[in-house]
């Protein structure tokens, strides 16, 4: 005699089932490039992201950063690079993450479910054997997958699919939370900070312009690595207070006499490095003036015209270098400095579900340093 099922049972257990298959998500469904809405992401239930590859690693997201390049992408500023067919959303944002390996593929070594680990955020499309790849620039790897950004899966979630090749375990005393950002922000500011420590000699300058997210990261790298003065360059007085408590030598408000007070601690001749985390609204410009003859101006931030008379650039001899995200190894440098003590995340945490409440803060410049998300 056939058996009819408890519909109640029957209920109980498909959601049950559904539930083990599932995972909760912060989801964009379209871009605002007013910055105007009030909703940008919703959450959502998504199927888990499977092993695909034999060297899959699933990570059980711990932390994931709420990053200015989110903001970027809500308001299309990335669209003709990443979605030029316009297939791009709905997609998860997320591309700073940091968690617990919850599974492994087959060809998986060294790591096992449980272990704490950051994640590099850019995957390369040909498994780590194209050229640049081969040379370390892991960020200039052919067909690369960037979590979060130029593919539909991030960090805003409570499972991410990576590869084993991104994967560092994060040292001991450390937990996913305390290092999130570090996967992008201090990735970046730590691969610029490198690049301007292999000509800085003490008693030299660096200028520092933007002491927040990037920036307070910048700072302290700085002083881990080399002895050269920083002067920190800041719209607002809160996070400029902020960089002298974390050890800049000086700190310039910008009232419009900014460059002649870097000019006066410069000794009248400007600094040897210039690191600009702002790149808009005036920046540029601004730190190329504030580079002495000879010197370096680098460009992290993002969204205004570099223009410069070329007589300038060669009769004073100075250099502009952009600095994009750093290697899987940078990463593992920043780390060690990590681990030491000599650099830590100004953060403010939030739960998964209040993402729209995080990305508005940082929108409105109410975050100290990191925003992060935690499912």
């Amino acid at each position: 005699m056939a058996l009819t099922p408890d519909p109640i049972n029957f209920l109980i257990w498909f959601f049950n089932l559904m539930g083990e298959n599932t995972m909760k998500a912060q989801v964009l469904h379209k871009y605002d490039p007013n910055m105007k809405e009030k909703v940008w992401v919703t959450g959502e239930e998504l199927p888990n992201p499977k092993i695909e590859k034999a060297s899959d690693v699933i990570v059980k997201i711990g932390a994931a950063g709420v990053c200015r390049t989110d903001l970027h992408i809500i308001e299309g500023v990335w669209k003709h690079i990443t979605d030029q067919n316009n297939d791009l959303l709905p997609m998860v944002m997320g591309h700073e993450n940091a968690g617990w390996i919850e599974e492994v593929g087959k060809d998986v070594t060294g790591f096992k479910k449980g272990d704490a680990v950051i994640l590099h955020p850019k995957v390369s499309g040909t498994g780590g054997t194209c050229l640049d790849c081969r040379r370390g620039n892991d960020m200039h790897a052919e067909d690369p997958i960037f979590a979060g950004l130029n593919v539909k899966h991030g960090g805003y979630s409570e499972l991410l699919q990576t590869s084993v090749r991104n994967l560092i375990k994060i040292p001991k005393v450390l937990g996913p939370i305390d290092v999130a950002p570090f996967s992008d922000a201090g990735l970046t500011a730590y691969r610029v900070v490198k690049k301007a420590t292999r000509h800085l000699l003490p008693g030299e300058t660096c200028v520092i312009i933007g002491a927040g997210g990037l920036g307070h990261i910048a700072i302290q790298c700085m002083k881990a690595m080399c002895a050269a003065n920083i002067i920190v360059v800041e719209k607002a007085k809160a996070p400029l207070d902020h960089a002298m408590e974390l050890g800049a030598d000086h700190g310039v408000l910008i009232d419009g006499n900014e460059i002649e007070k870097v000019k006066e601690l410069t000794k009248g001749k400007g600094a040897e490095a210039v690191i600009d985390f702002v790149g808009e609204k005036g920046s540029t410009p601004m730190g190329i003036k504030m580079t002495k003859a000879t010197g370096t101006f680098y460009i992290v931030g993002y969204g205004e015209e570099i223009r410069v008379l070329a007589i300038d650039m060669i009769d004073q001899e100075k250099s502009i270098v952009g600095s994009l995200v750093g290697t899987w190894a940078e990463l593992y440098e920043l780390m060690e400095l990590a681990d030491k003590g000599l650099v830590k995340l100004s953060m403010k945490e939030y739960k998964l579900e209040d993402a729209n409440k995080a990305l508005h803060d940082l929108n409105d410049g109410k975050i100290k340093g990191r925003a992060v998300l935690v499912p």
